[in-house]
């Protein structure tokens, strides 16, 4: 269990983490690299190596549920505006975030129009093969 005993793991709260869990993602990510991996909330407080795992590994994916996207950090946004465009999935969190001040939000952000698509619909239909 990622070295650590599972008594600690399930206690994973505190002011202190001392594990990195990017570190065993991106070792699953290479190991299985048929498994899809998707990163929610979007990877905090992991972000900056989440965006390289989704780089890098094929088989991971960045959700953006968990955050109202007037919060979303300027690399994320530039991320999924460029080189990530087909790796970033739509989540609300709902019900803790309206959906629908979620979509206000996203509506605001400069997202290209075609990369909004495929974040809103596009990829999850490719990634989970969904023909509608």
């Amino acid at each position: 269990m990622c070295d650590l005993d599972r008594d600690r793991a399930l206690r994973a709260i505190g002011p202190r983490s001392t594990v990195r869990v990017t570190d065993n993602l991106d070792d699953v990510a290479a190991d299985f690299p048929h498994l899809t991996i998707i990163g929610a909330h979007p990877s905090w407080p992991w972000q900056e190596e989440a965006l390289a795992i989704a780089r890098h590994k094929s088989n991971y994916y960045i959700d953006l549920s968990g955050w109202a996207p007037k919060y979303f950090p300027k690399e994320l946004v530039h991320h999924a505006n460029s080189i990530l465009q087909d790796k970033v999935l739509f989540g609300s969190d709902w019900p803790s975030m309206g959906v629908e001040r979620w979509l206000e939000e996203f509506g605001q952000m400069e997202i290209k129009p075609e990369v909004r698509q495929k974040i809103m619909l596009d990829n999850a239909k490719k990634l989970f093969k969904l023909n509608f």
